[in-house]
């Protein structure tokens, strides 16, 4: 943990002074500039690891968030495998977030035999902005043990904390923050907290306000396609804004609300290729993995062809999200959440009733229903069937991470939420599969005209037999996991009426 000062406390003369009151000297230090780069995902990846991502000139290193220390690779010394950066990013790209320029000063801590027994270094940052602008940030005291001198870093530490403040604040966090971002990064969790007895109107418009937020904060990065997450965390926004608008339409005006049910179903389905080709091209590996390892290096030509209809599919999602139709709903939409309590409730049935009963109501009849489903699907059930219950399954997993995390008991919520992730594992696995062996189907032609392309469509055949038997699989997996969650519906009685 750095300390801070202002003025004179952090000059070296004042330092020396303190450390000769517990028998230390200070040693010559040398002035050292540094020009750094931080970096870290939209969402704070980086950060919520305990690390940062920084480059001083010589490529991106990862580095201990407290000690500034390079990380090191648990299989020897050396600085930290970009594996390990792969692993904390994910398919998030790594993003600069701030340039801070620092004059720094590192000093010996030496005790009666000149032996070094602490390492201190006093930095002087300055947050470089875009067009070269300069703003000082405050002076930082950075104190680092020496192996085997546990107790003199104790003392120096403790010497100095009486003439310094202790940092809680790392120094890419306060730049960031001065630069006017937000450290932790941009989450697109939804939490708004909410009261049982709350008007449900007044509820629902700022849940659906704070999902709004998410497709704002998510529009710029899913039209420059800067990762796959943004596009992501948009869609999730829309189809669980869409879910309020169903299960809940009580609360909203006629007119309206089909009018705005119209217009996120298009913009959902608009949306829906260009995700659906960022999947097929991030599993591409793991599906490459499905066919015998001979047949593996003949599919390349299938990937150039999936790369391909995501570049035009994300030009697309490009045209659409610029468009004036897509501009004019964000504005409508954020001022209809913006009025809608004050709107007359003659027509909107469930305006003013309680959100907590209200919201307890719908859970019970969205569990009920899928208990219906669920006990009606078998070995010989259509795919459509597994289909339908996923999506039951989302609207009810949205109205409990939505409302219901916020107004029952941890205990009767979290093993619903449990349960219920589990079997729409199973269920997207099958749909996710289906899917993706019809992808495959559609695409023999235009693949096998490509050089090597017969070839390829010869291990696409393999891949389509691995993923329907991966199908198979899901299906039989099924009974399983509806039981557990079926289990659940005394829980749900009780808790929801």
């Amino acid at each position: 943990m750095d300390l801070l000062a202002e003025g004179g406390a952090l000059r070296a003369g004042a330092l020396a002074s303190a450390l000769r009151t517990i028998g230390f000297e200070l040693g010559e230090g040398d002035l050292r500039e540094s020009d750094r780069v931080f970096y870290d995902t939209f969402d704070g990846r980086v950060r919520a690891a305990g690390c940062s991502a920084v480059d001083e000139g010589g490529g991106v290193v990862l580095v201990d968030r407290e000690t500034g220390v390079e990380r090191e690779d648990r299989r020897g010394g050396g600085r930290a495998p970009a594996p390990e950066l792969e692993r904390i990013v994910g398919v998030r790209a790594l993003l600069p977030l701030v340039r801070v320029h620092s004059r720094a000063s590192p000093f010996a801590v030496l005790d009666g035999e000149r032996k070094t027994v602490v390492r201190i270094t006093l930095e002087r940052p300055t947050l470089v902005s875009a067009g070269g602008r300069r703003t000082a940030l405050r002076p930082r005291l950075r104190i680092a043990g020496v192996r085997g001198y546990d107790s003199e870093r104790a003392r120096v530490r403790a010497a100095l904390v009486g003439e310094l403040e202790c940092s809680e604040e790392t120094l890419v966090d306060e730049a960031v923050r001065v630069a006017g971002g937000q450290p932790a990064g941009i989450s697109s969790k939804v939490e708004v907290a909410l009261a049982a007895d709350q008007r449900a109107d007044a509820a629902v418009a700022a849940v659906l306000g704070a999902l709004l937020d998410v497709i704002s904060s998510n529009f710029e990065g899913a039209i420059v396609d800067v990762d796959p997450e943004f596009l992501h965390d948009l869609r999730v926004a829309v189809r669980r804004s869409r879910a309020v608008l169903r299960e809940l339409r009580g609360v909203f005006p006629p007119v309206e609300l089909g009018h705005f049910r119209t217009e996120l179903r298009w913009l959902q389905r608009a949306s829906g290729d260009a995700r659906d080709l960022d999947v097929h091209v991030l599993e591409f590996d793991s599906m490459r993995a499905l066919v015998p390892p001979a047949m593996a290096p003949e599919l390349d030509p299938l990937l150039a062809v999936l790369r391909e209809r995501r570049r035009l599919a994300h030009r697309e999602l490009a045209s659409v999200l610029g468009s004036e139709r897509t501009n004019r709903l964000r504005a409508e939409w954020a001022a209809f959440l913006e009025e809608l309590v004050g709107l007359p409730v003659e027509n909107r049935v469930d305006a003013e009733r309680p959100i907590g009963s209200l919201t307890g109501e719908r859970i019970r009849k969205v569990h009920r229903r899928m208990l219906k489903l669920g006990r009606a699907i078998d070995s010989s059930s259509p795919p459509e069937d597994y289909h339908e219950l996923r999506k039951q399954g989302k609207e009810l997993r949205y109205l409990l991470e939505l409302f219901g995390a916020h107004q029952y008991p941890d205990r009767v919520v979290e093993p619903m939420i449990e349960s219920l992730k589990a079997l729409q594992d199973v269920l997207g696995r099958h749909q996710d599969r289906e899917v993706q062996a019809a992808t495959l189907r559609s695409l023999r032609e235009q693949v096998a005209v490509l050089p090597d392309g017969a070839a390829a469509v010869m291990a696409m055949g393999a891949m389509v037999a691995a993923l329907s038997d991966d199908e198979a699989r899901a299906r039989a997996q099924f009974a399983k996991r509806f039981k557990a969650f079926a289990a659940q519906r005394r829980l749900v009685k009780e808790a929801f009426g």
